[in-house]
């Protein structure tokens, strides 16, 4: 799905294009939004907004992440995009951009402030397996390669079963912050064998990346730190030494590092 396999993952009101550039030294994907898509959701971010949160909150959101992924066209990078909606149609409607940029459309259903709750998406389209995979569907039939964005540790939710469903309904990848429980990395890469597994949290050095390669993460994903080019370049070196067979499953390099 890309390479290296190491991701950005977005940042609210803070991963654009130019933070996609910033990163493309170490990264091979890197998520823009989140981007609320309709109105509900886009009340609601006007409400975290009020409360001091950042949010991506441009007049025409779809017109937005078309001009955002073209100015990646000559970017080293493959840009995915993280979306926050309501209904389905929207998530088609940006979906269709997508496809045209090839870019991965990624479903949030992992947001879990109160607001976004309430309108249905982030962690209450977790919990509702049916409507999550019509979203997956519609960004599947629009051309796109959809992606769910997740979280582990969410009272009631079945993430291996939430994965398969997924899978079943066109996604191609799944993003988990695990959320300190890392061996649910390898219960859904084991439920879902088709999906890109990319595994988040506290992603930092060897350490982490060998945790969640070993687990069987095809990739993995830099969060707060993505703007710190330091972690960028121990990420990718310790994915790399992985690859290459360089690193003990602690991740501890077993030969020098001449990089």
């Amino acid at each position: 799905m890309f390479a290296p396999r190491v991701a950005l993952a977005s940042l609210s009101g803070a991963a654009d294009a130019a933070w996609a550039r910033a990163g493309a030294d170490h990264a091979g994907a890197a998520f823009l939004g989140g981007i609320a898509l309709d109105e509900p959701t886009r009340e609601a971010a006007r409400d975290l907004v009020a409360r001091d949160r950042e949010e991506f909150l441009p007049p025409d959101p779809v017109a937005f992440v078309a001009a955002q992924l073209d100015a990646l066209a000559d970017a080293p990078i493959r840009p995915g995009v993280n979306v926050r909606a309501a209904a389905a149609a929207p998530v088609a409607e940006v979906a269709s951009v997508c496809a045209a940029h090839d870019a991965i459309l990624e479903i949030n259903a992992h947001c879990r402030q109160a607001e976004m709750c309430a309108v249905g998406c982030g962690e209450a389209l977790l919990r509702d397996t049916d409507r999550l995979r019509t979203f997956v569907a519609a960004a599947s039939d629009a051309g796109a390669a959809p992606g769910v964005k997740v979280r582990a540790g969410v009272s009631g939710v079945d993430l291996p079963g939430v994965a398969r469903a997924v899978a079943d309904a066109g996604a191609e990848a799944i993003h988990i912050d695990a959320m300190d429980s890392e061996p649910v990395v390898r219960e859904v890469a084991e439920a879902a064998p088709s999906l890109f597994v990319i595994a988040n949290n506290e992603v930092r050095g060897p350490e982490s990346v060998a945790e969640y390669l070993g687990y069987g993460a095809d990739a993995v994903s830099i969060g707060r730190p993505s703007t710190d080019p330091a972690v960028r370049r121990r990420v990718r070196r310790a994915v790399e030494q992985w690859d290459g067979g360089t690193a003990d499953a602690t991740g501890i390099c077993l030969e020098a590092d001449v990089s």
